[in-house]
């Protein structure tokens, strides 16, 4: 069996990526119906995934065993206009195939994403999960991040 390996994403990764995306967007809804995903998803995350290959702010991280993509990491560099750390490296989008999963393979690309955000200037690492994604919540803390900001919602009027 070939071994995963985890590089940045390229325009062949596109298609795949764009799964993964779509999965984790599904798999927010799970959790909470205010993440009910919308209709063109598919086609939102390919222009979402090709969009962000194009930008040097955005770092694609891809996992594969052989040809096929079985995990995507998003992450961007954001500046932190009013606090220091004033650079700050973002994971928005993590997903890992279920049967990946509980194989370090998700704890390997948040190390590899880490350590390439650094070289790009981030000075801190942060990542957005649903918070009533459990499992995501668990996954960060036990491996030294802690809730920043919490993001209240409800419905309009």
């Amino acid at each position: 069996m070939a071994p995963v390996k985890i590089r940045r994403g390229t325009e062949r990764d596109v298609g795949s990526a764009a799964d993964l995306i779509v999965r984790t967007k599904r798999l927010n809804n799970e959790f909470d119906p205010l993440f009910m995903v919308v209709e063109d998803s598919r086609e939102r995350a390919e222009k979402y995934v090709s969009d962000s290959l194009r930008s040097p702010e955005v770092l694609l991280l891809v996992a594969t065993r052989g040809e096929k993509v079985v995990g995507v990491l998003r992450a961007q560099l954001r500046n932190r206009v009013f606090y220091h750390p004033t650079r700050e490296g973002h994971i928005t989008d993590f997903y890992v195939l279920p049967e990946f999963r509980r194989k370090t393979l998700g704890n390997d690309m948040l190390e590899k994403v880490s350590e390439q955000l650094k070289r790009m200037g981030a000075e801190m690492i942060t990542a957005e999960v649903p918070s009533q994604n459990e499992i995501a919540v668990r996954f960060y803390t036990k491996r030294g991040f802690r809730s920043l900001m919490q993001v209240f919602a409800g419905r309009s009027q």
